[in-house]
């Protein structure tokens, strides 16, 4: 492999001596390159493909080890030009937060709960106070005392009993996901030491305050089991209620609004099926609401006599309906709001006298309220071009007051409470900017770029009025494209890092996700999968064709699958992007698809396709990112990954960039940033993670040679 010059002095060329060691040389940094150690790997149907680094998932390994490490002492050395600007954008980033910072409450139960954070603490307090004149606030769970002395620290699930006595909680200290549940004793402050592991870190209480039920892993932490627990007892002896056989299903459980069923439901890509119990009878049977079917889905809550279901049956958009208690099968759905062929139906918000749909049309999100007694109905209105909105914390039934939070491109994270009846909202509140921010200072824009195949693909774009050129501006093109999630243009404070020096930011709404409806997630997937990198590649194009931007000053950014995004479009046409930020990319997708002992595999063979079928093994290894590296020029890249990912392992962006190394003809940056103690989601704490988020952009900016 000859030896290829980088930017700023630096050197890249294999470097093996029995161990990868980093050295330097008298040029600056030397990038290790991997050895091959070619393996062949046999399908199932007998196709064989040759693969030089597949020894780097042996996770044990020293060997494997000591390449990551010095992978990740090339890229400190490599960005150590740019520390300095790394530190100032930090600075920036976190020097928008409030020092001091508390949530809207929301009324549970009898008690107002809210989340705070005190001045220079990483991790959130959880707090509670009665829903009386003059309570006192009571401390349910300091995250801060659970993080001392660890590096990472995931809490999630904080869930308090119906007697307002207890809290659950699960603690995930490595990354993996796997949480450990924990209770405490709030009016004693007590720890108990009931503890059960190897969990998602939920749990949902029966009325009785000292039944749980939980969700199990198994060993590629699929979701598979149901469990019961009763406090005082020892996990070993806790009752599996539901196990769930089919490795493509996973399972959860649920409480309905009303608290008086306890769902137990099972997924997969196509279908779902629902059990519920009485949550006052927690030894009760489980009964099934509709038996799963191939391609049905639905999603179950409760009021007053009825289930009411939110279902795609003959509605590929979803429509709701009703069913009895006493007989809730698919025989006896009534209809509630029919399909429409336009409109999403997203999410259902029940209340005594009123329905709330959350849709989406148009690629835009909307709230529709609907009169329970006499069926009139009308939306809440937002002016924005580009915003999202969803229903949040809307826990009591008897109410008129619907909470929900708005953001757009422009406007901070705001929490409205909204009267129903009169139609008057309130802004409870609007997530602090600290500095000079204004939203008068940015401008958003609503875009429609054309597909090769004749589709209008929305991009929702944001750039500060004053430093908008007449010519092509450093813009960066943000994409997923995957598993029906659409990503929404809401705001992000630490985004005016980059359009306060003159950047474009866009989002790309491509098939893959469900901006335009259904349809557009079944158009981006499995063997239409290539949509979805084909839409990116349009929407860049076009949007240099309109003059916001130009190739050498296009920046690239996706994560996870939308990983897999920018690992397809540079192969692709690696001509378009100066640079490239891939997060913790899904890109070695034959191989892991192969692997069913691998985390997501099983459960997304109708996402992807089953490579164990030829016709699916041959086209997503046509588009698999790490199979269809070439000898070709790619833009500066920034790969990123975490040790302990569950999501989408390590050796995945690994091999990857190894590969990367070994065959690519250009002289731009290849950097692979790896976290030893964290995963998918990188670091946790408030301004912790923001030290990832300045390295990228120090990186970016470095490349496109900006004004610091």
């Amino acid at each position: 492999m000859k030896e290829r010059k980088q930017r700023l002095g630096r050197y890249a060329f294999l470097a093996w001596t029995g161990l990868l060691l980093l050295t330097t040389c008298g040029h600056g940094p030397v990038a290790p390159v991997a050895p091959q150690k070619p393996r062949e790997l046999v399908a199932p149907h007998g196709h064989v493909r040759v693969d030089p680094y597949y020894w780097l998932n042996e996770r044990d390994n020293p060997e494997v080890l000591a390449y990551l490490q010095s992978e990740q002492q090339y890229t400190e050395a490599m960005l150590a030009p740019v520390a300095e600007l790394q530190d100032q954008l930090f600075t920036e980033i976190t020097g928008r937060l409030q020092p001091q910072d508390e949530s809207v409450p929301y009324l549970f139960n009898g008690y107002y709960h809210y989340t705070r954070y005190a001045e220079g603490r990483e991790y959130p307090v959880y707090c509670r106070k009665a829903a009386t004149p003059d309570a006192a606030e009571e401390v349910l769970l300091d995250v801060n005392q659970l993080a001392e002395g660890k590096n990472y620290c995931s809490v999630t699930g904080v869930s308090p009993s119906p007697d307002n006595r207890l809290i659950s909680f699960g603690v995930d200290t490595v990354g993996r996901r796997k949480y450990e549940i924990r209770f405490k004793n709030v009016l004693t402050g007590e720890n108990l030491t009931d503890t059960v592991g190897n969990t998602t870190g939920r749990t949902v209480w029966a009325e009785d305050s000292r039944t749980v039920f939980y969700t199990v892993k198994d060993h590629t932490l699929r979701s598979f089991q149901i469990m019961k627990h009763r406090l005082s007892g020892p996990a070993g002896e806790d009752e599996v209620v539901f196990h769930e056989d089919d490795p493509t299903f996973s399972v959860f459980v649920a409480k309905t609004k009303s608290r008086r069923f306890i769902l137990v439901g099972s997924r997969s890509t196509l279908s779902t099926e629902y059990r519920y119990l009485d949550a006052a009878a927690p030894d009760g049977p489980l009964t099934v609401i509709q038996p799963r079917e191939r391609n049905l889905e639905y999603h179950v809550d409760h009021a007053g006599d009825s289930f009411y279901i939110r279902t795609n049956l003959d509605a590929p958009n979803f429509r709701l309906m009703r069913a009895p208690l006493t007989a809730p099968g698919r025989e006896n759905w009534t209809e509630v709001v029919p399909h429409r062929t336009d409109v999403l139906l997203t999410g259902l918000e029940l209340f005594r006298d009123h329905l709330v749909l959350e849709e989406r049309e148009n690629g835009l999100t909307r709230l529709r309220i609907m009169n329970r007694a006499d069926g009139t109905e009308h939306e809440v209105d937002f002016a924005e071009p580009a915003y999202v909105v969803r229903a949040a914390d809307n826990h009591e039934f008897d109410t008129a007051i619907l909470r929900f939070v708005y953001s757009s491109l422009t406007t901070p994270s705001s929490t409205y409470d909204y009267d129903m009846s009169t139609r008057r909202r309130t802004l409870r509140k609007q997530q602090p900017v600290r500095g000079d921010f204004s939203p008068a200072n940015y401008a958003t824009e609503r875009l429609s770029a054309s597909t090769r195949d004749e589709v209008k693909v929305p991009v929702s774009l944001v750039y500060r009025r004053d430093l908008r050129t007449e010519g092509p501006q450093p813009l960066l093109l943000y994409g997923y494209g995957s598993y029906g999630a659409s990503m929404d243009p809401s705001f992000r404070a630490e985004r005016l890092s980059l359009l306060d020096r003159g950047f474009i930011f866009a989002i790309a709404h491509i098939r893959g996700g469900q901006e335009m409806g259904r349809y557009w997630y079944e158009d981006g997937k499995l063997l239409k999968k290539k949509n979805t990198f084909t839409d990116f590649i349009d929407c860049a194009e076009y949007l240099a064709a309109q003059g916001y931007t130009a190739p050498d000053r296009l920046v690239a950014q996706g994560g996870s699958a939308g990983g897999l995004l920018m690992g397809a479009v540079v192969n692709m046409r690696p001509d378009l992007f100066r640079v490239v930020i891939a997060a913790v990319p899904f890109v070695d997708v034959v191989t892991t698809m192969l692997d069913d002992s691998i985390p997501l595999t099983t459960s997304e063979y109708d996402e992807w396709g089953n490579p164990a079928d030829p016709v699916y093994y041959e086209y997503m290894l046509s588009y698999s990112p790490y199979d269809n590296v070439a000898r070709q020029d790619y833009p500066a890249m920034l790969v990123t990954t975490g040790l302990h990912d569950s999501q989408v392992q390590y050796f995945e962006p690994a091999k990857w960039v190894a590969r990367l190394r070994q065959l690519k003809t250009d002289d731009h940056p290849l950097l692979l940033d790896i976290d030893f103690e964290a995963g998918h989601g990188g670091t946790t704490g408030r301004f912790k993670r923001f030290r990832r988020t300045a390295r990228e952009y120090a990186f970016l900016l470095d490349v496109l040679e900006m004004k610091r």
